[in-house]
């Protein structure tokens, strides 16, 4: 098996990719000690049905540019396979702000063929390909070297397997008419928001067990100066202290370096230095931060009127609706979106896009009266009104 790890190896390989109507791809990765995870590995495969034309790319070879492997992902005539992109997106988007172009991802692909919600390229070898997949070396160190040989398997046959799943997935979607819903997904995967983490955001990703304004406004600045300090440093956010010790720190708002010391949850390098002093000052602008520029919390479903009955009727068409059409439930709607809709909101995924097709639609006459459902056996059925 070919490990490429020169400029020119890897441009001569992208150059024949060009030629082929896909390239599949994967890549091995550490983020346990960083904020952005660390690329040790890629992976490429050619169309075909061996190890052959498939490759192993060293990314820490210091020499070694990715600028031949970007001027591919720009190719618009070769398709970019991969399977649950999301992380390997990630990565190149931070590393040069490019997105493979066009892109099919075969989890996507697959939920939407009937595999279910999140299938993992285990669960697809097995059922497409047909094949044993060996996963002892997942969770290896894949940034020491040498390799070993059982972990070079192991990565190639995350892109050799991949070439059989997706032309049977591709040729599905044909089949069934569904391609737009994949494309409708992957919308979201390409766009460069999923991607960028703002400070003055992260606030929304803490639980707390209250949505007093006063305190929110304190656990915004906490939390926007460990993001802050997490990206400028590349440690992973709980390096800096943990949302426990965030949530302590907002409920107590220490002033000054005593105070900060009495922390029950705070990790001992926050206690003093750089840490310490973001912390207080983070903690001093939340407290004096002004009644309008408070965040505040979503409260648009507090007073929703929701008719039980009616979310109940949801939940019977949306079962219905989604065996029939081989997707999971979860996947259109969660139960807090069908007690939206019963409550009169609208605008809610399931009832755009494709999910309108399988679900919303329907969803919406039955909110207005326009169809009844009724249970023959063990089918549940749509009956006009």
């Amino acid at each position: 098996m070919k490990t490429i790890t020169t400029t020119e190896d890897l441009a001569a390989f992208c150059d024949e990719a060009a030629k082929h109507p896909y390239v599949t791809m994967d890549t091995e990765f550490l983020r346990e000690r960083t904020y952005y995870s660390k690329l040790c590995l890629i992976q490429l495969a050619l169309p075909g049905n061996d190890d052959s034309n498939a490759v192993l790319v060293d990314p820490l070879v210091e020499a070694l540019s990715l600028e031949p492997l970007y001027a591919l992902f720009r190719d618009t005539s070769v398709i970019k396979v991969f399977h649950a992109a999301r992380q390997d997106l990630e990565i190149f988007y931070v590393d040069a702000q490019v997105f493979p172009q066009p892109l099919f991802d075969t989890q996507v692909a697959a939920m939407v063929c009937g595999f279910g919600e999140q299938v993992g390229y285990e669960t697809l070898v097995r059922k497409i390909a047909h094949q044993p997949l060996d996963k002892t070396s997942r969770f290896t160190d894949w940034s020491r070297r040498p390799l070993s040989e059982a972990q070079k398997k192991y990565a190639l046959a995350d892109v050799t397997h991949l070439r059989q799943i997706y032309e049977f997935l591709a040729e599905k979607l044909e089949e069934n008419g569904r391609s737009h819903w994949v494309a409708e997904e992957l919308q979201t995967l390409t766009a460069p928001e999923t991607y960028t983490a703002e400070p003055r955001e992260a606030w929304k990703r803490v639980k707390t067990r209250t949505n007093s304004a006063k305190f929110l406004a304190v656990v915004r600045e906490l939390a926007a100066f460990r993001e802050e300090y997490a990206q400028a440093r590349n440690i992973p956010r709980n390096r800096v202290y943990k949302d426990d010790a965030l949530v302590e720190l907002a409920s107590n708002k220490p002033g000054n370096l005593e105070e900060l010391g009495r922390a029950r949850l705070l990790l001992r390098d926050a206690r003093k230095g750089e840490i310490a002093e973001g912390i207080l000052r983070a903690v001093k602008a939340g407290v004096e931060c002004k009644p309008e520029n408070m965040p505040q919390p979503d409260r648009s479903r507090d007073k929703l009127q929701v008719n039980p009955a009616l979310a109940d009727l949801l939940r019977v068409l949306l079962k219905a609706k989604t065996e029939s059409a081989g997707v999971a439930a979860k996947l259109i709607a969660p139960a807090s979106d069908l007690d939206g809709i019963a409550a009169g909101l609208r605008d809610m995924p399931a009832l755009h896009g494709w999910r309108r097709e399988v679900f919303g639609k329907d969803a919406l006459r039955l909110c207005a009266g326009e169809i009844a459902l009724t249970a023959k056996g063990s089918d549940v059925r749509v009956v006009e009104l």
